[in-house]
């Protein structure tokens, strides 16, 4: 079949641009102060930001990759997400205090009372790194999926949705994020509900033709592809060195602690909101949207192999049994299947997913630059005005940046780069759970014990990612694979940080700190709000 993209389809692409442009301009005339422009005043209730939130947490990645997964394998990845719940309760109760009594701007403000200065700047810098990293990473790979959908040149969808995103979140500044977060949720799930649509109204059975077919080839288990291409569950039970199901429901547990406690994008949300209570809320609500809208794309992806079951397809099947990247599953029954105008939504959709992360990336990298960089060792005796220039000013630099550095991936042409981005973005950020952790429930550690910490850290992470990219010697690599899964990186990187980190504060000369409401041992009973 051919491709189905038509004019109205590109209509409805440049509409989309233009609706988002606009939110950016009328919010835009209410951010006189960087309290406005990166926290919104602080007025903010529960459940818009609980949205918002959500439309930041269903990235392009949860559009194509969860699809694509249950497409060639099974429920395996869906391990961590149903882990969500566990991590917003945690959060909810032991983290948003530290932040909202604080009143601070930046998750980083916290690691300063808690550390000292330099540990604040340490993690402001790596955090700023790492989402320079990741912003360039998302917007190359949606400008792929834009290109293989609408036939527009690379370069043109890298510019075009860069720009869009660089404007509206410039000017509007965390307002704006909100917001256009909000249309941009209902925009990805009106796409995921038009594509299954398309799906089971095609299947000759409908939905229970999907079903019934799908377990009968155990679509529906936690498996993953055996050494003949063959669904084999994964075990129970505890091990590093393969994947089981206990183990990933801690990996999916640290990485929403990580998410929930580290991530600037989150908490510059909840520190938006009125009250603790409305924190709380956006949490839950977050909670209550995606963990089902990740099981929704999983099902789409299950969909799509039922789908080319019934209707075999060559080029399917090569993405299937991996002679083409199972990525390309979505887009290529997007451009074959849906008729002209649906595929113009669906597209919409895919950019309001990769769009809305982007942009709050970018509102959290101006926010850290410039509180906890710029401000805090620059110019303390500024004017507003002058910082909410400074701000803009850096949010345009990290859109410059994200398109610059797509284009670069564009340009290189390697799988590599690809790669090597997702692995400088583990080796930046290693460690920082642990760190955080050791904040919170300990009442040792400074920033002598941490810095030591990080450095082992970041050391282990940067050595199985040398060794995920093949740049070991063999048989140092073969050793470790039959050893430790990379996997469990981020757990593991985050235990040595705190282990070292509290082995060293408790064997160093103590410094007296004033720790009064920087641990969960030494709070008091002041109110949150």
């Amino acid at each position: 079949m051919g491709v189905h993209w038509r004019a109205i389809d590109s209509v409805i692409i440049v509409a989309y641009f233009a609706a988002m442009s606009a939110m950016g301009w009328y919010f835009g005339r209410r951010a006189k102060s960087t309290e406005q422009y990166f926290v919104a005043g602080r007025s903010y209730p529960g459940w818009i930001l609980g949205v918002s939130l959500f439309g930041a947490t269903i990235s392009s990645i949860t559009f194509v990759a969860y699809p694509a997964d249950a497409f060639k394998t099974a429920y395996l990845r869906y391990l961590l997400c149903i882990m969500l719940p566990v991590g917003v309760l945690i959060a909810s109760r032991l983290f948003v205090p530290f932040f909202r009594r604080g009143h601070v701007t930046t998750v980083f403000e916290y690691l300063e009372g808690r550390f000292g200065p330099r540990t604040r700047t340490y993690g402001a810098s790596v955090f700023i790194l790492a989402q320079c990293i990741r912003i360039s990473l998302i917007q190359y790979l949606v400008a792929l999926l834009m290109h293989r959908i609408t036939g527009w040149s690379v370069p043109t969808c890298i510019l075009a949705g860069g720009v869009v995103t660089a404007y509206y979140t410039v000017v509007g500044g965390i307002e704006a994020v909100i917001w256009t977060d909000f249309l941009q949720s209902a925009i990805l799930t009106m796409g995921g509900l038009l594509i299954l649509g398309t799906i089971v109204w095609k299947l000759p059975g409908g939905m229970g033709q999907m079903f019934s077919t799908a377990w009968a080839e155990g679509k529906f288990s936690f498996s993953e592809l055996g050494a003949e291409g063959s669904l084999t569950p994964i075990p129970w039970g505890l091990s590093l060195s393969h994947k089981t199901v206990v183990m990933l429901l801690i990996v999916g547990l640290f990485q929403w602690l990580a998410e929930y406690s580290t991530n600037q994008e989150v908490i510059q949300k909840y520190c938006a909101s009125k009250t603790a209570k409305d924190a709380r809320q956006a949490m839950w609500l977050c909670c209550l949207f995606s963990v089902p809208t990740w099981g929704y794309f999983m099902l789409v992806g299950t969909g799509l192999f039922v789908f080319y079951r019934v209707f075999p397809d060559p080029a399917a099947a090569d993405m299937l049994h991996g002679a083409r990247k199972a990525e390309e599953i979505l887009p290529y029954f997007i451009t074959t299947q849906l008729p002209a105008g649906l595929s113009g939504i669906v597209v919409a959709a895919v950019l309001a997913a990769a769009m809305s992360s982007m942009s709050s990336a970018m509102n959290s990298i101006s926010a850290v630059a410039i509180t906890d960089v710029y401000k805090r060792w620059f110019a303390r005796e500024r004017t507003e005005r002058h910082f909410v220039i400074a701000a803009k000013s850096v949010t345009f630099a990290s859109s410059l940046v994200m398109i610059g550095g797509a284009y670069w991936l564009f340009r290189s042409e390697s799988k590599t780069l690809q790669d090597l981005s997702v692995e400088l973005q583990a080796i930046v950020g290693g460690g920082l759970l642990g760190l955080y952790m050791l904040g919170f429930f300990t009442t040792h550690g400074d920033g002598r014990a941490t810095g030591v910490g990080i450095l082992f850290a970041v050391i282990f992470s940067a050595f199985i990612s040398l060794a995920g990219l093949g740049w070991l010697p063999q048989g140092m690599t073969d050793a470790l694979n039959a050893h430790f899964d990379s996997y469990y990186t981020g757990v593991v990187g985050n235990a040595v940080m705190f282990t070292v980190g509290f082995f060293l504060s408790r064997v160093l000369p103590r410094r007296e700190r004033n720790l009064r409401n920087l641990t969960v041992w030494t709070q008091d009973a002041t109110p949150l709000d």
